[in-house]
């Protein structure tokens, strides 16, 4: 079966393309122990374009996205964010983008394999059709379909089922270690039983919380803080200005504080930020892709005692002073993961969410026209939205809701 999309190559001038291509269906595993199954036809709806996106275009320009192919195919058609109607089922669906011979795909272990539909080793969204596990079509809550259209707000929400996942997940982890890393204490500071003050601790490790960066993800990171722990105090660092449309919209939706890095010293900022939050953070959380992210939190000392710090950027190296790391006792870990129910629970959260406000769309044919151009000049560009989508079948969106 032929369709018509986008998809990467190896090629130093053409990395990505628009054309026909020649889909594939082999058997995919969503779980370990679970048989491997064909996919099922499905026509992608609404698309978002993803960072990952644009690192794998520069890859496949420098000849690296072999090992991304999948299997016998010299191309990967990209795209793993967004919404696709199911004819055989009659409904629309959100594609669990990772599966594979694994307990858990997202974290998966050595002797176990994973795969990513529009990412690693299977096809994705930017294509007139698709196939896809039907164990891997997660559904929508009701009330968003009116005459078989899905309502374009909802559609807008629904290329962030993915990147709100992952911060749910980070919400977890750090609940979870942040909490066995302070309970003891907790426990002695408040003269309470170690049951209750686990419950303790994970509130409190949010109690002056840095998230350094403010793109898509640390806005998301901030808003699921806020909802699960309604007292955290959170701190966002970026260098847009306070009155720029993205800043107004996070501090508003995670009420959040910010601060605002103009300096040109990594030290000076460091002092705006502890003088802001009257202290030095529980919980820093690296989300700018920056190397400063470390020389904020441990060299210029924005992390306090017993601080915990989450890197979910990819790319920075980290590095900290033995000494005052050990004497200080923070806590450092990373991981770029989620698993379906997170997914799950993303895509109820998202539904009630104002998300689609930062949502910029770009029109399928200026897209397909010149792709490599559209990313590099509209959806990467400083004047960007901070998302942009591509409503790939309008004849299945309402564009009035």
């Amino acid at each position: 079966m032929k369709a018509y999309g986008t998809y990467f190559q190896n090629d130093p001038k053409r990395p990505l393309v628009y054309g026909e291509v020649e889909l594939i269906n082999p058997p995919r595993q969503r779980l370990r122990g679970e048989p491997p199954k064909e996919g099922i036809l499905c026509h992608p709806v609404m698309v978002g374009f993803c960072g990952t996106d644009y690192e794998l275009m520069k890859m496949g320009s420098r000849g690296e996205l072999g090992p991304k192919f999948p299997a016998g195919q010299n191309r990967l058609i990209n795209g793993h964010e967004g919404v696709v109607w199911v004819p055989e089922q009659n409904r629309f669906a959100i594609v669990l983008i990772r599966g594979g011979d694994s307990v858990d795909p997202t974290r998966y272990t050595e002797d176990e394999t994973y795969f990513e539909y529009g990412c690693d080793q299977a096809d994705g969204l930017f294509c007139d059709s698709i196939f896809v596990n039907p164990d891997m079509l997660l559904s929508i809550p009701d009330g968003y379909v009116k005459d078989g259209k899905l309502a374009l707000s909802f559609a807008k929400k629904m290329v962030f089922p993915d990147p709100f996942a992952c911060m749910l997940f980070q919400l977890e982890r750090m609940e979870d270690l942040g909490s066995a890393h302070w309970f003891r204490q907790t426990a002695r500071r408040r003269n309470c039983d170690l049951d209750t003050a686990r419950k303790l601790a994970a509130d409190e490790i949010f109690a002056r919380t840095v998230v350094f960066g403010l793109g898509t993800t640390g806005m998301f990171i901030g808003d699921v803080i806020r909802q699960a722990h309604p007292d955290a105090e959170i701190y966002f660092v970026g260098r847009s200005p306070e009155d720029s449309p993205k800043v107004r919209f996070a501090v508003e939706t995670a009420r959040a504080h910010y601060v605002r890095n103009t300096y040109g010293d990594p030290a000076d900022c460091a002092k705006a930020i502890c003088a802001a939050m009257g202290g030095r953070a529980t919980c820093f959380i690296g989300v700018s892709g920056a190397n400063v992210e470390h020389e904020i939190a441990f060299q210029y000392k924005v992390l306090g005692c017993n601080g915990i710090y989450d890197s979910f950027s990819l790319g920075p190296r980290i590095a900290f002073d033995t000494m005052p790391f050990g004497f200080e006792n923070h806590l450092i870990f990373g991981s770029i993961n989620f698993r379906q129910d997170h997914m799950e629970k993303a895509i109820e959260m998202l539904s009630r969410s104002r998300y689609d406000e930062i949502v910029g769309l770009i029109d399928r044919e200026e897209f397909a026209a010149d792709p490599i151009g559209a990313y590099e000049n509209r959806i990467y560009c400083k004047s960007a939205p901070m998302k942009t989508a591509v409503i790939w079948n309008k004849a299945f969106i309402d564009t009035e809701r």
